[in-house]
Order: structure tokens, then C-alpha cells, then sequence
């Protein structure tokens, strides 16, 4: 069998994180509620950074964005396609895609200012963010075909693109006629309320492997169901399901058979970006033809770290003497 020029392709929202220390006179000046995510204009965000007194940390980020960076980072030939702004913002994001070499020539490239997310976080560790989807909102579906995931072995996806059916529905259709197998982070229990009534469609007939954590599928299994239950009825409709359980562990069902994951021990200071990062440990181990308790174990690694950080980027020195051995990379 030919060699594939990518292992994988991410799609989703290339968002810019941005990070900062802040009073709670600061968040208490700016419009929403503290402790939320609420959506802002591109002047609102201009304006909230320009105004913070202090050092604003930036990295890359979105759902499938954390993903595949993190699979990049660990050495397997990534891509992504998702459209970027006209900004310095967006040149940001192609940068650090291309520094751990990944292929940014599939991005789309738009006419506006490239996705941001703002975490505000305060004295008593308490994040607010505000976010401008940016350019990130403008990707349509006519802008799709098989081309764009072309010799490609998967492609992850992240659940925001189900916001916009047409969207997601042309990936998955291109992505299976380029013969590649598909997985699917389900992102939030909104999403999947959103998407109940085609969500079972798209499950049997494009998905390979489906990640939730216990919120989203307690939405897609029905709340008095157990995480057991859940699992098999996600399972039930694609090869492989995992329902991540947090500091609990994560459960996996293939064929009839579950799989209890046991968490990696961490001083948890900040959650985001856990579950994004538990897939990249995961789809390492699969893309790699690992058992899947190994592909798991991997996951549970993976999240323990980043857990124990502010923010999704984990420095060199973490990825390299510890999770590097951990995942038997050389």
C-alpha cells in the first residue's frame, strides 16, 4: 500500500487563544456575565486586549485545532482545513502550525479578522471568555470537495461544524470520498441538542470513531442513562465510542466489548482543552495500530498534563520527558 502524504487532517475553527491576568474590576467593566463564553465583535476583542495592563499569551488553539497540533507535535504528518483571517492573528496561528510541521496548505484564506478567543482570568482562578468566530464563521460549504483531504489517511472534525449542517455535510462527503476514515469530537452538550435528529445518520454512515464526555452523552443517551449505557449506544452506531469520565477515567466500546481507562493522576488547575488533548493521545495510539486500553492509556497521559497547566500549550520540556516516553516515542 502507497504511504499517505498525511496521517491526518483537522477541521474546525482555527482560533487564536488569547491569555491574561486580570482584576475583577477589569471583568466587571466589560459586557456579560463573569465566568461565561459569550460572543464579540472584532472591535469589542481589539478593544478588551488593548485595554488589559499586562502580559496577553497567545497560542493556537480551537477544537480540532488543539487536536491535531498536539498529534503534530508528536510527529504525524498533519494538515487542517479551516479558513483563516486577513491578520496578524492568523499568520500567528499558520506560524506555529508550520514550526511543528504541519501542511497549512489547506487552510481558506477569508476577508475579515481571524477567530479569537479572549481568556480572562481572575484572583480567584476563574475564567471569562469572549470569543470572535471571525473569519472562522465565514468557511462555506461550497468550498469543500474531496480535493482538500486528498491523500490523507483521517480526517478529525470538530462537533462545532454540525452549527452549520451544509458545512458539515459536505466534509463528511468529501472526507469519504477520499477515502479517509473520520472521527468526531462532539464538543458540547449544545451541539449535540442541536444535532439530535440527524446525529444518528451521520454516526452510522461516516463515522469511525466518536468522542463525547459525560455531558454530551448523557444529552445524546438521555440523562437517567449510565456512562456504561451511553457508551454502547454511541457504540452502537460507529465503530468505536468514548465517553471521557474526567478525573474518573474514559470508557471505550468496540464490537461489544468496553473498555474501562484509568486517569493519570494530576493537580488539575485549569480543564481547558482536556478533552481535545485526550484525543490527540488516543488517535496517536490508533493511527499508530495500537490495542485500543493502549490508545486510552495514551488519552488519560496526554489530558493529565495539560490539565496541570493555564492554557492548552504545553512547553517542550513536558512533551519531551514525559509524554514522549510515556507514548514509546523514541
Amino acid at each position: 500500500m502507497l504511504e499517505k502524504k498525511f496521517d491526518i487532517i483537522g477541521v474546525g475553527s482555527p482560533v487564536v487563544d488569547s491569555l491574561a491576568h486580570v482584576s475583577e474590576d477589569f471583568v466587571a467593566g466589560i459586557s456579560g456575565e463573569k465566568g461565561g463564553m459569550e460572543l464579540v465583535s472584532a472591535e469589542q476583542m481589539a478593544n478588551m486586549i488593548n485595554n488589559i495592563d499586562g502580559e496577553v499569551l497567545q497560542a493556537a488553539g480551537g477544537s480540532a485545532g488543539n487536536t491535531v497540533f498536539g498529534l503534530a507535535k508528536l510527529g504525524l504528518k498533519s494538515a487542517f482545513v479551516g479558513k483563516l483571517g486577513n491578520c496578524e492573528a492568523a499568520a500567528f496561528y499558520r506560524t506555529e502550525f508550520e514550526k511543528l510541521g504541519g501542511d497549512s496548505s489547506r487552510f481558506k484564506i477569508g476577508d475579515i479578522a481571524n477567530a479569537r478567543c479572549l481568556s480572562l482570568v481572575t484572583p480567584d482562578t476563574e475564567r471569562t471568555m469572549r470569543t470572535d468566530l471571525g473569519a472562522s464563521a465565514m468557511l462555506a460549504a461550497n468550498e469543500l470537495s474531496s480535493e482538500d483531504f486528498a491523500d490523507a489517511r483521517h480526517v478529525h472534525v470538530e462537533g462545532y461544524v454540525l452549527f452549520n449542517r451544509d458545512l458539515m455535510m459536505a466534509t463528511l462527503k468529501a472526507a469519504k470520498e477520499a477515502g479517509c476514515t473520520i472521527s468526531l469530537d462532539l464538543a458540547s452538550f449544545e451541539v449535540v441538542g442541536a444535532a439530535k435528529d440527524i446525529l444518528d445518520s451521520i454516526l452510522d454512515q461516516y463515522i469511525d470513531v466518536v468522542f463525547a464526555n459525560e455531558e454530551e452523552a448523557a444529552a445524546y443517551a438521555g440523562v437517567q442513562v449510565s456512562d456504561q449505557d451511553s457508551v454502547r449506544q454511541l457504540g452502537g452506531k460507529c465503530e468505536i465510542a468514548v465517553v471521557k469520565l474526567g478525573k474518573d477515567g474514559s470508557l471505550i466500546f468496540n464490537n461489544g466489548d468496553l473498555i474501562k481507562i484509568e486517569p493519570v493522576k494530576a493537580q488539575a488547575i485549569d480543564t481547558t482543552g482536556a478533552g481535545d488533548l485526550w484525543a490527540t493521545g488516543f488517535l496517536y495510539g490508533w493511527l499508530k495500530g495500537r490495542p485500543l486500553k493502549e490508545c486510552g492509556d495514551y488519552g488519560s497521559v496526554v489530558a493529565s498534563e495539560v490539565v496541570s497547566i493555564l492554557g492548552t500549550s504545553l512547553p517542550d520540556q513536558t512533551w519531551q520527558q514525559r509524554i514522549f516516553p510515556a507514548l514509546n516515542l523514541a
